[in-house]
């Protein structure tokens, strides 16, 4: 159950010494502890899940207000996932900065946790981001000053930020695309004698906003219309299966309206979908005053577990839908729990738990183009690279890091930034710089920015078979001055395009390019390679070889970016 002390020591600690021997606190972090008293608890003992939300949703707010200077509201909140439940007497910890700011949101990290007085015990209980937007009073935009990061976690999720915000703005739209593809190949639902009715699980309540539910601006609370949601789908999870289920997952979801101090809510929820061991349950806000028609405030998908008394999680009854939309709610609920195990699997494992194969196919598209972006923005945040070489002005650096080899080549070229990221970013043209590119084809164009290619190098060895390779190509410009372009790699798997006898399929878990603007006419070029075996035939242990081989291609590639520089 408990986490390593010592990480969670690095999250949580405000105080960092820096190499200076100067101490450093963020200083947009704000931190809550609150011990987990029988109010605040179900009838089995636990921290309400809605405590939980509205405790972070506060904490956060008040990390946004202090980098903003002015009133703030809650925006969206991506996936959370409880990893464990919090039993009364226990502390809870929370910790929330803001990563990023742009130009009137931002996004704010949310660490919660869990200590044990008795034993000094502490473990990570979840993590989230939220959005917020900062709303000046009366006239006038805000303009939000920038966060400037100061160690190397902070640059890390600085970093990340922009793609996150990238995920959150079309999640909507391909999500609806997926379900759409996805919910037409499933069929009919079937029907089982022993199955629970929908309508058995129904929920509608209502609840008053009042002075004590809202914030300085009159606004309910995001944290207080998560917790009346987080209530209404534990009821209609509680009437699947007559117990009381526990609170796994809530999905990513956007506030679409606000809600002020005298509104009606009307919070609605039914059980989608029934698994072996887990359910979704699907709740909706909507607000009126008077007689005026609802206006939806939030949707949002919850999914349950029921745990037995060794906290495992029980067989639960299956569910007979209500008909047609009740039908199409089962059957996209099936969509959505693979998707939501992809994201989860894709996007929250450390890069070296992900397998390199993972397959492609446009359900996770959104999710592996994230953690090819991340992967290489992660490996750019990572500041103990050591100088191996130096050669025609092109520098080599090395890393060994848990097992793994990373290289790093950084040089500048005298062409602008935007035309070097469009000239590297097809891969049909690297070849004409770099003699391990032989052949070169576009299998897949997923979108404006990802494009699937196969890749065949040369053999290293007289007589053998050469390497080919399945790449996931993922291109990104800057969100702002402080971003660089990228151009991120990555292999896939697919069923179209399986090994052959001609070439050993070789894998890349991460490389790419960063290009950064130093100049209107001089841009910095990082080249990132995580290798493993048979990433590219010219990583070897040699680094005299190795060296020279950089050297003579990105040498190449200067060339060949100073030819093409106008086109």
């Amino acid at each position: 159950m408990t986490s390593n002390v010592k990480d969670l020591d690095t999250m949580l600690d405000p105080l960092i010494i820096q190499e200076s021997g100067e101490v450093y606190r963020n200083p947009t972090q704000v931190q809550m502890s609150q011990i987990v008293l029988p109010c605040h608890a179900n009838h089995c003992g636990e921290l309400s899940a809605g405590q939980l939300l509205k405790w972070m949703d506060s904490t956060a707010c008040l990390s946004a207000e202090r980098h903003s200077g002015v009133s703030c509201v809650t925006a969206s909140v991506d996936d959370i996932h409880f990893e464990h439940t919090i039993g009364v007497g226990k502390v809870v910890n929370i910790t929330a900065k803001v990563n990023r700011a742009f130009t009137s949101s931002m996004e704010v990290g949310i660490l919660v946790t869990c200590e044990d007085l008795y034993t000094a015990r502490q473990w990570k209980v979840c993590h989230a981001c939220a959005t917020f937007v900062a709303r000046r009073t009366g006239a006038g935009k805000v303009q939000l000053k920038q966060v400037i990061p100061h160690t190397q976690m902070e640059q890390m999720e600085y970093s990340l930020a922009a793609e996150r915000r990238r995920m959150r703005l079309i999640h909507a739209e391909i999500i609806t695309d997926i379900l759409s593809s996805s919910t037409a190949q499933l069929g009919e639902c079937q029907e089982y004698e022993d199955a629970v009715r929908a309508e058995r699980t129904r929920v509608e309540s209502v609840e008053l906003v009042l002075p004590p539910h809202a914030n300085h601006q009159v606004s309910t609370f995001g944290g207080q219309i998560m917790a009346w949601m987080e209530n209404v789908a534990t009821i209609a999870a509680s009437r699947l299966c007559n117990a009381h289920p526990t609170l796994r997952t809530i999905e990513m979801f956007h506030f679409r309206g606000p809600s002020h101090i005298g509104d009606r809510l009307v919070l609605k929820a039914i059980v989608n979908n029934a698994f072996k061991h887990s359910m979704e349950v699907g709740v909706c806000a909507e607000a009126y005053q008077g007689g005026e028609p609802l206006r939806h405030i939030n949707s949002a998908f919850m999914t349950f577990e029921v745990l037995d008394s060794d906290r495992k999680p029980r067989t639960l009854p299956r569910l007979r839908p209500e008909p047609v939309d009740g039908k199409r709610r089962y059957q996209e609920a099936i969509a959505r729990k693979k998707i939501r195990l992809d994201r989860k699997y894709i996007t929250s494992c450390k890069q070296t738990e992900v397998p390199v194969s993972v397959p492609w196919d446009p359900s996770n598209q959104m999710y592996l183009s994230y953690n090819n972006v991340s992967a290489l923005k992660l490996m750019d945040t990572r500041n103990n690279w050591v100088l191996t070489s130096e050669k025609n002005k092109v520098r080599l650096y090395t890393l060994e890091e848990d097992h793994m080899l990373f290289f790093k080549v950084e040089m500048n070229v005298s062409v602008p930034a935007e035309q070097t990221f469009h000239l590297l970013s097809d891969l049909r043209r690297r070849k004409e710089w770099d003699r391990h590119y032989e052949e070169c084809e576009v299998i897949n164009q997923a979108d404006e920015d990802d494009t699937l290619y196969r890749i065949a190098t040369p053999s290293v060895t007289k007589g053998g078979k050469g390497q080919d390779f399945i790449l996931l190509a993922s291109r990104r410009k800057p969100c702002d001055s402080r971003d660089p372009y990228l151009i991120a790699l990555r292999s896939v798997t697919l069923p179209t395009h399986p090994p052959t006898d001609d070439y050993s399929r070789g894998e890349v878990l991460c490389a790419g390019f960063t290009i950064w603007e130093e100049s209107s006419t001089i841009t910095k070029i990082t080249y990132y390679n995580q290798a493993t075996p048979g990433v590219l035939p010219y990583i070897s242990t040699d680094i005299v070889g190795l060296s020279s081989a950089f050297s003579s291609s990105f040498s190449a590639c200067s060339q060949f970016l100073e030819a093409n520089k106008y086109g």
